[in-house]
């Protein structure tokens, strides 16, 4: 695609209603450029909203030019180097950095293959990450994107094939989804510490204890059709490795282990080996509203 084409396209992106940008990978890459020069502090969720809109106005007045929140060719040379590389205009691979290498680590987290900071630095992390997408995907894994992982990249996020009850009578309060510039890649149930956790169907257990990596005792259930789920931060484990278990059946209690702030129950989904939103195992959960935008002031 012609640069001044695309630049077309991004500004016509900015003045769209905002449900037609929802999780846009340039409207993430843009985030990232604008977290780079300090003028947004938002979630990078590649939402266009009013902060969004307002770090460019802020980032434009600062740089003389035209205050209009949209994305020109003059704002985008001086957004400097995460302004460069339309996505799909090269490959990305470990060392490349722009605007193309935030769009690839923001679809990955996505896609189930979060790697750390959504920061337009396309480093090792990133590369095993998408490593782990092509195989997953049934991509020849080469590490490498061209236009058949960019195309697996934008379809929609997997869902979970089997249906699971609560593990905890209590409403999600962190979703799956952006934090800051790093995406969760899973639900947080702000339930009582040693509240019980329970099974969401039947399956077998494959891990009970500790695990490393901060999640403190962990339990994983394998729930069939490729799909597992872990329930981390327990403050115990009533169950083996091998184990057989019913729906209803307890798993262990909310607690605070690993690296936790406060008891609640981590739950993540994985379906054969990608994270998936567990709301999408169990939709008759509500979470709360999303918080609104962070408003950013100019610097």
């Amino acid at each position: 695609m012609r640069p001044v084409i695309f630049l077309s396209l991004l500004a016509a992106l900015l003045v769209l209603p905002a449900a037609a940008d929802a999780r846009d990978p340039n409207v993430a890459a843009l985030q990232v450029a604008l977290r780079a020069r300090g003028f947004y502090a938002g979630a990078v969720n590649g939402e266009r909203g009013p902060s969004t809109t307002e770090a460019v106005r802020a980032f434009q007045r600062r740089a003389g030019l035209t205050a209009d929140g949209s994305l020109g060719a003059r704002t985008r040379v001086a957004l400097g180097a995460f302004g460069r590389h339309a996505l799909g205009s090269r490959p990305i691979t470990t060392g490349v950095s722009g605007w193309d290498a935030a769009a690839v680590q923001f679809m990955l987290a996505w896609q189930g293959f979060p790697s750390g900071a959504i920061d337009g630095q396309f480093g090792e992390r990133s590369t095993a990450a998408l490593r782990q997408f092509q195989r997953w995907a049934r991509l020849p894994v080469t590490g490498v994107t061209d236009a058949a992982v960019l195309k697996a990249l934008r379809a929609q996020p997997a869902r979970s094939p089997v249906r699971l009850a609560a593990p905890v009578a209590v409403a999600p309060t962190d979703r799956f989804g952006p934090r800051g510039d790093r995406f969760h890649a899973g639900l947080d149930f702000p339930a009582a510490r040693g509240t019980r956790v329970t099974a969401g169907a039947s399956g077998r257990v494959t891990h009970a204890g500790p695990l490393a990596g901060g999640w403190g005792n962990v339990v994983t259930v394998d729930y069939g059709s490729g799909v597992e789920a872990m329930h981390a931060h327990l403050s115990r484990v009533d169950v083996r490795v091998g184990q057989r278990v019913a729906v209803g059946a307890s798993l262990g209690a909310v607690g605070a282990t690993g690296h936790a702030t406060g008891p609640h129950l981590h739950l993540e989904l994985r379906l054969r080996g990608a994270a998936i939103d567990p709301l999408t195992a169990f939709p008759q959960t509500r979470t709360r509203p999303a918080d609104p935008p962070l408003e950013i002031k100019p610097r």
